[in-house]
């Protein structure tokens, strides 16, 4: 949608309004190489951040390297990150990945998205991670699921289509502030406006949030 100027203003204060609250909001999975925050975004899909950080405070133990990943026994790998669910898909995909990483990238994760969104397991949302939280490049907004319902909330978007959301903020955040504004995002979504019962009146949103889509109560 063509944001309105209405809709400009609002996006602009939601986004003074998260510097605000949650000036140090930062991704929750936990790693020290953009390679283990690559393998950690893809375990991550359809499990909680908490689950992941479970797993792979012993996986980074054991696999060190792109190599390590590489040449993994499949059977392995799968068991190591089994309570990360759809552990078979997962598995193929972080070894593939890694074997394309030392094929075409010396082992190292690309600081490019065309070139991330090319791997095995790496989407644009995972490449915005992997870019914005290890490098520091701002490629995009990510969207999950809080960023994307929390948007529609506000009255920032009306797609439900993560692309077709980024695409809509993209045009109403300032580039400087698109990583900070998918992890504030988030930490509001996991505190705050929850899916089911959002807590609107302690919600720091209040006063400027139209609350599309949420009953009144």
């Amino acid at each position: 949608m063509a944001p309105t100027a209405e809709v400009r203003r609002r996006a602009q204060r939601a986004v003074r309004i998260l510097a605000r609250c949650y000036p140090d909001a930062t991704c929750s999975l936990e790693f020290t190489t953009p390679l283990e925050l690559l393998v950690a975004t893809i375990l991550s899909a359809q499990c909680t951040d908490e689950r992941v950080n479970m797993v792979t405070g012993r996986l980074f133990r054991k696999y060190r390297s792109t190599g390590d990943y590489a040449t993994a026994s499949l059977a392995d790998l799968e068991q190591d990150i089994q309570s990360t669910g759809f552990f078979r898909n997962k598995a193929k995909n972080i070894r593939n990945c890694c074997r394309q990483l030392l094929e075409k990238h010396g082992g190292q994760v690309p600081q490019d998205l065309d070139a991330l969104v090319t791997l095995p397991g790496i989407g644009r949302k995972t490449a915005n991670v992997i870019l914005g939280t290890a490098y520091g490049i701002p490629s995009g907004v990510v969207v999950d699921t809080h960023v994307a319902r929390l948007s529609r909330r506000l009255g920032l978007t009306t797609h439900k289509d993560a692309v077709k959301i980024e695409q809509d903020l993209i045009e109403q955040i300032p580039k400087k502030e698109w990583i900070a504004f998918s992890h504030r995002m988030i930490q509001l979504g996991r505190r705050v406006c929850s899916a089911r019962r959002p807590k609107c009146d302690a919600c720091p949103m209040g006063e400027i949030c139209p609350r599309v889509g949420v009953p009144l109560s």
